[in-house]
């Protein structure tokens, strides 16, 4: 159950940091070159959401699980 919870509060983390980088790219239109691009992200928190939420579901999903051990008779 605890894993669960961190799966979705990485989601939350991973779709508000990717739904803003998706929404900067609005700046490469505007006469910014990929690298200009780039620097701009890295200031942004946004950008640390989206790293931290990806790096907490991975986490979540590799961590074991602690299993009861069943006595068989």
């Amino acid at each position: 159950m605890i894993r669960l919870f961190f799966v979705l509060v990485g989601f939350s983390f991973a779709v508000i940091g990717g739904v803003s980088i998706l929404a900067y790219l609005n700046l490469l239109t505007a006469g910014y070159n990929s690298s200009m691009y780039f620097m701009f992200l890295l200031r942004r928190v946004e950008f640390y959401f989206f790293i931290i939420g990806v790096i907490i579901i991975i986490t979540s999903m590799i961590y074991p699980t602690k299993r009861k051990k069943t006595r068989k008779k």
